[in-house]
């Protein structure tokens, strides 16, 4: 008997039941601590109910967290679907494409709700840097993070043309710069800030930087293949 033979890499199926496991113990984790939000509105978002759920941040939560099961079916469909294909994991690139969208609309939904009197007249406007800092407080400045971190995260793992920390600033600043340009030529009744635009890409370069591992891997992975032989070449 070998006692020095290594033993055989699990396989891939029990793999992945670790790790789903562990991200929905990890959704448990931090989903326990906003249980009293989301039960504030729960009867008005299974009611469909417009207002109290779909234009509140804690009504926006709970219907992000209902979508989750669909958008992670959407996942399954895809990998299964690009099974066989050449690059980076088809779970990778799945995944990757279904988290921007799962993470980002609800932000650009609440970024693009109208104010107490939209229409009346233009929103107003902050071109000072920093100065609008101090009356988001804690939880606006969380929450600009938020915005654009889903796409920082994901695009440059399905992107590699994104895999760097300039172009995902860029990415991450244009479009928060689209969203204020938006806010104000809708007539939202919404202050179109400079500061939303630091923030919003601050956050979308963090999250960007957590997932670097993988966005790195996804831009080599085109120059890891081997080239074919040269025809009268032995």
């Amino acid at each position: 008997m070998n006692h020095n033979a290594t033993l055989p890499a699990p396989p891939r199926r029990v793999r992945g039941f670790v790790l789903t496991g562990l991200a929905v113990v990890a959704l448990a984790v931090a989903v326990f601590p906003m249980r009293r939000m989301l039960t504030m509105a729960a009867p008005r978002c299974m009611a469909g109910r417009w207002h109290g759920c779909y234009d509140t941040f804690n009504g926006l939560v709970l219907m992000t967290l209902v979508a989750l099961p669909v958008s992670l079916l959407v996942v399954w469909v895809l990998a299964r679907s690009r099974r066989g294909a050449d690059g980076t994991s088809p779970w990778r690139m799945s995944l990757a494409e279904v988290g921007m969208v799962h993470g980002t609309t609800p932000f650009l939904w609440m970024t693009m709700m109208p104010g107490a009197e939209p229409g009346t007249e233009a929103g107003a406007v902050s071109l000072v840097p920093l100065r609008d800092l101090v009356t988001m407080g804690p939880l606006g400045i969380a929450g600009n993070l938020l915005v654009f971190a889903s796409l920082g995260f994901f695009a440059p793992v399905r992107f590699a043309a994104l895999a760097s920390v300039p172009r995902i600033l860029a990415l991450g600043a244009g479009c928060s710069a689209l969203v204020e340009i938006a806010q104000y030529v809708f007539r939202l009744d919404r202050v179109s800030s400079v500061d939303d635009v630091l923030v919003n890409t601050t956050g979308a370069v963090l999250a960007g930087l957590a997932s670097r591992h993988w966005w790195r891997t996804a831009a080599q992975a085109p120059t890891d293949r081997p080239r074919p032989a040269m025809a009268g070449r032995p």
